[in-house]
C-alpha cells in the first residue's frame, strides 16, 4: 500500500476509534488541533485552486472531515462528563472567546451557529443544487459542440475524449456537492444539539457526583461545552465557507485573490466616489474625523494610482499593438495571405451597409445563408462561404459580385425604394425612375414606399432591395456553381456517403475512377443546373460504365440518361403537353461526322458556315418558342446532345438541351419546329 492510503486510512479508522475507545486529555488536543489545521489546508486549497475540479475529491473530504469532527466531539464530551478535564485546547477556547462569561460565551457560540447554519449553509446548499441542475441540463449541448468541433476538425479525438471525460467529471462532481452539503447542514445541527446536552448533563453531573451548587456547576460546565463546541465549529465553519466558494467559483482560470481584488478596485470612478463619500460623512456628521477621512483620501489616492496604472497600460497595449502590426507587416511570409482568393465575394458602397448590419436592422446576412440552403436544396451541393465587404471605391448605392475575385456581375439599387416589375399583363403604368432588373436584365422602375401598395394592386412585381441582391447573388451562384465545386467538396460529398455505401465507394474509388474526374463529371451535371443530390445514383452509373469508357462526357451522357427522372420532373410539368424544337437528322449527322476524337477527349470540328447556319436557325425556333410563351427546350438523339450544347452554349446560355433518352415515357411532347441548315 501507498503512504498515502495508509495515512487515509488511519484517518478514518482513527475517527471511528475515538467513539468507541476513551482519550486522554493531550491526545485530544493533538487531534483538535490537527482537526483545525485541516480544516484552514481545505478552505485555502477551496480558494486558490484555479479550476473545480481541481478538488474533484472534495464531497469525499466533507463527508470523512465531518465524520472525524464528530468522533473528536464525542470524546471531548466523554471526557467534560467524566472528569471535567477535556483538554486545554477546549479550556481555553471557552475561557478565552466567551472572556471567562459564560452569557458571552453563549452569544458567541449561538451567532456562530446562525452564521454557519442560515448564511453559509443554507446558500451553498442552493447554490450546489442549481448548479447541478444546470450542469446537467447543459450536457447534451456541450457534447454536441464537441461532436460539431470534432467533424470540423477543429480538434482531435484525443482533445474531444478528454473534453467529454471533463463534462462528464463536472457532472459527477457537481451531483455529489449537492447531497454533500447536506453533510455540512446535518453537522451544524448536530453540533447545535450535542451543546445543548452538554449544558445539561454536565450541570447535573457536577450537582450529583461534585456536589457543587447549580449555578457553579452550571458556570464551570458550559463554559466547557461552549469551548467545546466552538473547537468543532470554528472548522466546521471553515469546511462550510470552503464548501461556499467551490460552488460559486465563476471563474475557471483566473486566480482568485487577483480576481476579486480585480474586480473590485480596478474603476478609478468608483474609487473616486466612495473617497468623496467617506470624507463627506467625516465632515458632515459626528463620527470621527480622522477615521473616515483617512478612509476617503486613501480611496481618492488608490483611485488615482489606477488610473495611471490603466493609462500606463492603454499606452504599452497601443504601442505593442502597432510594433506587432509592424512586425506582420515585416514577416516575408505576410504576403501569403495575400495569396488566398475568397470564391465568392460580394462587395458594397457605403449606401448599402444598412442592409447588411444587423444593428440598423439589415437581414442580408440571414438571406446570405437562405441562399446556401437554397442552393443546397436544388443542386445537391454546397455553396462556399460568401464574403461581404463593404468598397468604399464603388458607388454608394452600387455593388458587385465576385467569383474567385473577378468581378462577374453588379448592380445598382436606390436605398428606401422598391423595385417594381411589370410580370406582362398590366396595362396601366405608375411612375417612376426607369431601371432594369439585375439578376435577368428586365425592365423596371423604382418606386417609393407611397406606392408600393397602389403598385401591388395593379399587378407589379414589387421587391425590396435585400430580396433584388439576394436574388442577383443566387443567380450568379447558379450559373457558376460548376467552377466553385472543388476537389476537396467531391471528397467531402463521397465522405458523407461512404458509411452507408461502403461497397460503392471501395470499387469505384480510386479503382475506376479518381476524385478529380469524378469532379468533372460532377461540374458537366452543375454546369447545366442538373442536381446532384442523388449522388449514390450518380456513382452506381459512373461504376456501371467506368470500366467500359473512361471518358468524362460520355460518362456525363450515361449519368443523366439514369437522371430522367429528375430532369423530365425539371424541364417537363406533369400532365402537361410541353413544346420542343427537334434536331434535324441532317444536322445530326454533320454534327457526328465533324467530331474528332484525341487522347484529352473529344471536339467539333465544324466549319464555320454550318455553325452560322446552325445559331441563325436555333435562334429562329427560340422566338417561336418565346412567342408562345414557352421554356425554349430543344430535344436531339443521345449521342448528338453533348456535342451541340458545346456548340450553342457559348451562344444560348439559358438554351435547354435534352436527349431522348433523358425523357421519361409519360412526358407528351409536341414538336413546333426543327433546327435545321
Amino acid at each position: 500500500m501507498k503512504r498515502n492510503d495508509i495515512a487515509v486510512g488511519l484517518y478514518i479508522l482513527a475517527a471511528i476509534m475515538f467513539l468507541i475507545i476513551p482519550m486522554s486529555p493531550h491526545l485530544l488536543d493533538f487531534f483538535l488541533a490537527l482537526n483545525i489545521s485541516i480544516a484552514l489546508v481545505i478552505l485555502f486549497n477551496a480558494m486558490f485552486t484555479q479550476e473545480v475540479l481541481n478538488m474533484s475529491a472534495f464531497p469525499t473530504i466533507i463527508l470523512f472531515t465531518t465524520i472525524f469532527r464528530i468522533a473528536l466531539n464525542v470524546s471531548s464530551t466523554r471526557l467534560i462528563l467524566s472528569t471535567g478535564n477535556p483538554g486545554r485546547v477546549v479550556r481555553v477556547f471557552g475561557d478565552f472567546v466567551g472572556g471567562g462569561n459564560l452569557v458571552i460565551g453563549v452569544i458567541i457560540f449561538i451567532v456562530l451557529i446562525l452564521v454557519q447554519f442560515i448564511v453559509i449553509n443554507k446558500g451553498s446548499e442552493r447554490v450546489a443544487e442549481v448548479t447541478a441542475r444546470f450542469t446537467l441540463d447543459a450536457m447534451p449541448g456541450k457534447q454536441m459542440a464537441i461532436d460539431a468541433d470534432l467533424n470540423t476538425g477543429a480538434i482531435t479525438d484525443v482533445q474531444a475524449m478528454e473534453r467529454r471525460q471533463k463534462i462528464q467529471d463536472e457532472a459527477a462532481f457537481f451531483g455529489s456537492m449537492d447531497g454533500a452539503t447536506k453533510y455540512v447542514k446535518g453537522d451544524a445541527i448536530a453540533g447545535l444539539i450535542v451543546t445543548v446536552i452538554n449544558i445539561a448533563g454536565g450541570t447535573i453531573t457536577g450537582m450529583m457526583n461534585q456536589g457543587l451548587p447549580a449555578l457553579e456547576a452550571l458556570q464551570e460546565y458550559a463554559l466547557l461545552t461552549i469551548g467545546d463546541g466552538l473547537v468543532s465549529q470554528i472548522p466546521s465553519l471553515m469546511i462550510s465557507l470552503a464548501t461556499g466558494i467551490l460552488v460559486t467559483k465563476v471563474s475557471k482560470e483566473a486566480d482568485f485573490g487577483n480576481l476579486l481584488i480585480g474586480q473590485l478596485f480596478s474603476i478609478p470612478k468608483v474609487l473616486y466616489i466612495v473617497g468623496s463619500s467617506m470624507i463627506i460623512l467625516a465632515i458632515v456628521t459626528p463620527l470621527n474625523v480622522f477615521l473616515f477621512g483617512g478612509y476617503g483620501l486613501a480611496f481618492i489616492f488608490s483611485g488615482r494610482s489606477i488610473a495611471e496604472k490603466l493609462e500606463i497600460e492603454s499606452i504599452e497595449r497601443e504601442v505593442s499593438t502597432e510594433e506587432a502590426e509592424a512586425d506582420e507587416i515585416r514577416k516575408p511570409e505576410n504576403v501569403a495571405s495575400l495569396l488566398q482568393v475568397d470564391p465568392i465575394e460580394l462587395e458594397f458602397g457605403y449606401g448599402i451597409i444598412p442592409l447588411a448590419d444587423m444593428n440598423q436592422g439589415g437581414d442580408l446576412l440571414d438571406r446570405v445563408v437562405l441562399i446556401r440552403r437554397q442552393i443546397a436544396i436544388e443542386l445537391g451541393t454546397v455553396v462556399p462561404m460568401i464574403r461581404l465587404r463593404d468598397n468604399i471605391q464603388l458607388n454608394p448605392n452600387q455593388y458587385i459580385i465576385k467569383i474567385k475575385g473577378i468581378q462577374v456581375s453588379e448592380g445598382e439599387i436606390l436605398f428606401d425604394h422598391y423595385m417594381a416589375m411589370n410580370p406582362g399583363y398590366v396595362e396601366q403604368e405608375i411612375t417612376g425612375i426607369p431601371t432594369f432588373e439585375p439578376s435577368f436584365n428586365l425592365p423596371a422602375i423604382w418606386i417609393t414606399e407611397s406606392q408600393r401598395e397602389r403598385a401591388e394592386s395593379l399587378g407589379y412585381t414589387v421587391v425590396d432591395p435585400p430580396s433584388i441582391i439576394a436574388t442577383h447573388l443566387t443567380e450568379v451562384i447558379r450559373s457558376h456553381i460548376h467552377e466553385l465545386l472543388t476537389r476537396q467538396d467531391v471528397q467531402n460529398l463521397v465522405n458523407n456517403i461512404q458509411e452507408t455505401n461502403q461497397t460503392l465507394i471501395t470499387e469505384l474509388v480510386p479503382k475506376l475512377l479518381s476524385i478529380g474526374e469524378i469532379q468533372k463529371v460532377l461540374q458537366n451535371l452543375l454546369r447545366e443546373q442538373i442536381s446532384i443530390r442523388d449522388l449514390v445514383s450518380i456513382l452506381e452509373t459512373l461504376a456501371d460504365y467506368a470500366p467500359s469508357t473512361r471518358d468524362i462526357d460520355v460518362l456525363t451522357e450515361y449519368v443523366r440518361q439514369n437522371l430522367k427522372r429528375a430532369i423530365s420532373k425539371k424541364y417537363f410539368p406533369d400532365g402537361e403537353m410541353t413544346s420542343v424544337v427537334t434536331l434535324d437528322p441532317k444536322v445530326e449527322q454533320e454534327i457526328m461526322d465533324s467530331v474528332k476524337q484525341t487522347e484529352q477527349g473529344s471536339y467539333l470540328a465544324l466549319d464555320p458556315e454550318v455553325t452560322r447556319e446552325i445559331i441563325e436557325s436555333v435562334q429562329s425556333e427560340i422566338q417561336k418558342l418565346e412567342e408562345l410563351g414557352k421554356n425554349p427546350i430543344i430535344i436531339t438523339s443521345p449521342i448528338v446532345r453533348m456535342y451541340f450544347k458545346r456548340l450553342i452554349q457559348d451562344y444560348f446560355r439559358d438554351l435547354t438541351v435534352v436527349s431522348y433518352n433523358e425523357i421519361d415515357s409519360n412526358v407528351e411532347l409536341q414538336s413546333v419546329g426543327m433546327v435545321t441548315v
